[in-house]
């Protein structure tokens, strides 16, 4: 019997309906599912595998990089967290007077610390330290709020030269204050605070500017450096360089124990030519006026005092200013700050005289004994130039010319040489640039000339002005130091010192002792015969009885001058000067000046004074010389036999 096929029909049901035996799966795609979910399968383990594989790989090649190949470098960032490196400011160096007495000196500073790094409650400390120093916490988070650019576990500076009362109530609770140190530097005092202020100088923070210059290349922030003076213009000397160490703090930032340390080198001292006592006899004279005291040693160029008036409060720029200090004191009209001894030129007055008839007398133009007449005033063009005495001097040679500051002599003398011929020897003398002091800023006043209208003010000389300049008005402008400088020429006779004030610059362990000497800028080509005839005549200042200084003629004390009253303004046709005077304002009245030296035939010491709006140079300004001048030569200041000379006497104050 045939069998059917699987799929053939097997039958029939009830009702009739073929019915057919189902087909069997087929066993080829039952296989074909199984290989398709098992490859699945595999590439999903295999991407797994790569991924973790992957991952530690990363993390094997980053554990590689970090503890062999940077390894050291993060070894040296982890020790650094419990290593702190602190500098260590050098002493500045200390300047001394010629005679040993130190004028500027260092004190210990304490200043309080924070460092954010290890302050866990800010608020919290900021409020203890409000209340322990007297000050306020506002004050103190304004202060880390300009800082919080910088990294926070470099120091920051709260307060500065704290007091003994504060300083011992921080110190007492440091332990309950983490973060906070004090900080122990040196700081500038100012033993004689104002004397010789100018001179010296003063410290102040070094600004943002200066740190962006070569000249303070090396320098950071909060360090103070010289602003004016010897300060400023030896800084390099002064500064020295900075320490530093290494010390280990816990976890609270306390220090534990010093692992290095490097040594600063300290500033080097500084000797001046300054007589410190001098220095005060010249102020004592100043006080209470507005003007310049200068004394030399008319044979080396030492400058023995250098005083301005008024003065100014060093230790303020070193406790800091405030806004409102600062602008008071550079709105002050008395511009106390202003060295009036270098960096400001007035008018010489008859101070200038000399050098005018130096010159006449070297260029053969008037014999010293060919005389003048004198009515009181010289007729020049369409008007008259007076004398200073309204009654004039009658007929004077060189010698009364100068003894009683005759101005129709040298207006006389001004005609015969021309401005040009006067200029040229006035900067003989040194007159119209710089002494070279070394201290800034120094004027180098003004000696005009044809040229120098012409290119500056863009019109021709006129001969009237020379009359003006003849007498040491005009154009003319010279500071107190040119003057004493150029006067020392002619008490030498005729040998131009540059001044100095440095005598000598001690030595630390990286340069050495350099001593300073003076150097003749140059030898004046005057015959000395002239410079001696000159000589007798400033003489006669003082001590003839007809001398335009003989109220400051003393016994013992022989003194060789002159004096000068240079104009403010310019005085009407035909005023009355004795009017001008009794209603001139203050800053309207004439400056006072007087250039002496002694003793006179064998001078030691040249001291030049101004004053500002003083008046007469003899009843002002030759006082304060001659005390100056008794000072240092040890023959006390001697009142002499000669009362004040009376302005409405027959010998009144002269120029």
């Amino acid at each position: 019997m045939k069998r059917p096929r699987p799929d053939s029909p097997t039958g029939f049901n009830r009702s009739g309906d073929l019915i057919r035996k189902p087909k069997a799966p087929k066993t080829l795609k039952l296989i074909d599912w199984e290989n398709t979910e098992s490859a699945l399968f595999s590439r999903q383990h295999l991407i797994l595998l790569i991924f973790l594989f992957t991952i530690l790989a990363v993390y094997l090649f980053r554990l590689w990089q970090l503890q062999v190949l940077n390894g050291a470098t993060y070894r040296d960032v982890s020790e650094n967290n419990r290593i702190r490196l602190e500098e260590i400011r050098a002493p500045r160096g200390l300047i001394y007077d010629r005679n040993g007495t130190p004028l500027v000196e260092n004190r210990p500073a304490y200043h309080l610390m924070i460092v954010p790094e290890d302050v866990k409650d800010m608020d919290g400390t900021l409020e203890k330290l409000a209340v322990l120093c007297g000050s306020d916490a506002e004050d103190f988070r304004k202060i880390l709020k300009e800082k919080e650019r910088e990294r926070k576990f470099v120091p920051v500076r709260l307060m500065a030269d704290l007091d003994r009362d504060c300083l011992a109530r921080v110190e007492a609770q440091r332990l309950r204050l983490p973060g906070v140190f004090i900080q122990v530097e040196p700081k500038r005092s100012y033993k004689w605070n104002g004397t010789a202020a100018h001179l010296l100088g003063y410290l102040s923070e070094v600004s943002e500017d200066e740190l962006k210059t070569e000249r303070y290349a090396g320098y950071s922030a909060g360090e103070y450096v010289g602003k004016m003076g010897i300060e400023k213009a030896f800084e390099k000397y002064l500064h020295g360089l900075p320490g530093g160490r290494q010390v280990e703090v816990d976890a609270l930032g306390r220090r534990l124990r010093l692992l290095d340390e490097v040594l600063p080198v300290p500033g080097r001292n500084i000797w001046l030519t300054i007589d410190l006592n001098l220095q005060r006899v010249a102020e004592e004279c100043l006080d209470g006026l507005v003007g310049a005291i200068v004394a030399m040693d008319p044979g080396t160029g030492q400058v023995l005092a250098l005083a301005s008036s008024p003065t100014f409060d060093q230790e303020k720029f070193i406790r800091g200013l405030s806004r409102e200090e600062w602008v008071q004191l550079s709105r002050d009209p008395l511009h106390p700050l202003l060295n009036r001894a270098i960096g400001s030129a007035y008018p010489p007055g008859s101070t200038y005289k000399p050098f005018v008839a130096l010159a006449v007398l070297q260029e053969d133009l008037f014999r010293a004994d060919q005389k003048v007449f004198c009515p009181g005033f010289l007729s020049f063009g369409n008007r008259r130039y007076r004398c200073w005495r309204h009654q004039g001097h009658g007929a004077v040679d060189l010698y009364q010319a100068i003894v009683q500051s005759c101005d129709v002599y040298f207006y006389t003398m001004g005609l015969k040489l021309g401005v040009d011929r006067i200029a040229h020897y006035a900067r003989m003398f040194g007159l119209g640039e710089p002494t070279g002091l070394g201290i800034q800023p120094e004027s180098g006043g003004l000696v005009p000339t044809s040229a120098w209208k012409k290119r500056v003010k863009g019109i021709p000389w006129q001969k009237g002005e020379t009359l003006s300049i003849a007498i040491g008005q005009g154009f003319n402008l010279a500071t107190p130091l040119q003057m004493t400088v150029a006067y020392a020429a002619i008490a030498n006779g005729g040998t131009l010192w540059q001044p100095y004030v440095i005598s000598r610059i001690e030595g630390n362990r990286l340069h050495g002792i350099e001593e300073f000497g003076g150097r003749v800028r140059r030898t004046i080509e005057i015959d000395d015969r002239y410079f001696t005839g000159i000589q007798d005549a400033l003489r006669g200042v003082v001590q003839d009885r007809r001398g335009t200084a003989h109220a400051i003629e003393t016994e013992g004390l022989e003194i060789a001058g002159k004096t000068g009253t240079a104009q403010v303004i310019r005085l009407p046709e035909n005023a009355s000067r004795k009017m001008l005077e009794n209603t001139a304002k203050d800053f309207e009245r004439d400056h006072a000046w007087f250039i002496g030296y002694a003793p006179a035939r064998n001078p030691e010491i040249v001291v030049g004074v101004l004053v500002e709006h003083g008046g007469h140079g003899s009843s002002v300004a030759a006082p304060p010389a001659r005390k100056v001048i008794a000072a240092y030569l040890g023959t006390g200041e001697g009142d002499g036999n000669r009362p004040a000379l009376d302005v409405s006497g027959a010998i009144p104050s002269a120029r």
